[in-house]
């Protein structure tokens, strides 16, 4: 017998009021029991929805796996209210931890930190790390204080594929395979945190993300590595999102170094494509763009705003029953690293 689609619970928390209103608070007090017994609850945090299951539990744990089709060697992040939880599930704090943590938190930035008893071997895929966040979005902070339990919350999408930044997504993604759904309208940053080895000397970015490397220097008074090959190599069991693809739409994916005339061959050929161009009112993209087969979505020229924007645009043109996407390389800068590390595993 097939299994029943998920709730999805509208939850709210006025920006101008201290507290959430009792409905908010209801609709928490029901996620955590789901949790208690187990289950697999859905929940917004500033960058995409993460699938949540108690962090100490280990058959909850497992149940994330089963639900993504996740690989087992994939560690995953654990989130806390603060900085107390986090020092209470380590095995050591550093001094870059604390950094970041105090500087950063609540935030969209992991650390990487020595492991501490309480957390299971699934949980760090086995390693003697744990990555642990403290989530910005206030709902999230509030559903793990009144628990009174970390919770381990990848995102809410199947194994490899486009992650979710609205309840939609999880419930088209996941609907059948979880308990719960709570939805506080889209994510924030659009793309998941920057990871950073707090263990190694100097740390090492493990996967970027929206809190930059010069910001972290800035506070770390010092340099922070990071190159993709060294990241794969050191974050095997330390992080997520090392596997060569990953973020991917079911259409294919390309990023040509010359997108127009790729673009230009797929039409000929009788193909329907999308297209995410930085270069809108490039004449050769204006032209192309008259092609009935074509989908021309002009994307944001700085990268807070194309993260913002990535997912959601490939899960709308993923419905359209395209031949293929086509995307624009995003400029070679660090500012652009967290993106193009999700368009590069997108179209592997």
């Amino acid at each position: 017998m097939a299994r029943p689609l998920a709730d999805v619970v509208r939850i709210t928390w006025p920006e101008d009021s201290a507290a959430p209103p009792p409905s908010t608070d209801a609709a928490l007090d029901r996620a955590i029991a789901v949790l208690r017994r187990g289950g697999l609850v859905a929940l917004p945090t500033e960058t995409v929805y993460g699938l949540a299951a108690d962090a100490l539990d280990e058959e909850a744990v497992a149940g994330i796996y089963r639900a993504k089709g996740r690989p087992a060697g994939n560690p995953l992040i654990v989130h806390v209210d603060g900085l107390p939880m986090a020092r209470s599930l380590a095995g050591g704090w550093t001094d870059a931890a604390e950094r970041i943590a105090r500087d950063f938190w609540p935030g969209p930035v992991t650390v990487v930190v020595p492991r501490g008893p309480r957390i299971p071997d699934i949980v760090t895929a086995g390693g003697p790390t744990v990555a642990l966040r403290c989530p910005a979005h206030r709902l999230a902070r509030r559903l793990i204080a009144r628990a009174g339990f970390p919770l381990a919350a990848p995102s809410a999408n199947r194994s490899e594929a486009v992650s979710p930044t609205t309840a939609q997504h999880v419930l088209a993604g996941l609907g059948d395979r979880i308990d719960l759904i709570l939805d506080a309208g889209p994510c924030d940053r659009g793309i998941e945190s920057t990871v950073v080895d707090c263990t190694a000397s100097p740390p090492h970015i493990l996967r970027p993300g929206p809190l930059s490397r010069a910001r972290l220097e800035e506070v770390l008074g010092g340099p922070v590595e990071w190159s993709p090959a060294a990241a794969v190599a050191a974050g095997a069991t330390r992080s997520p999102g090392q596997q060569a693809r990953h973020y991917c739409p079911r259409t294919p994916v390309e990023m040509p170094a010359e997108p127009a005339a790729a673009v230009a061959a797929h039409l000929a050929a009788g193909r329907r494509l999308g297209w995410l161009t930085l270069r809108a009112d490039d004449p050769d993209v204006r032209r192309l763009a008259a092609s009935r087969d074509l989908i021309v979505v002009p994307m944001p020229a700085e990268p807070e705003g194309y993260a913002i924007r990535l997912y959601a645009t490939l899960h709308a043109l993923d419905e359209r029953g395209l031949d293929r996407i086509v995307i624009d390389p995003p400029p070679p800068t660090d500012e652009w690293s967290a993106v193009r590390d999700r368009l590069v595993r997108a179209a592997t």
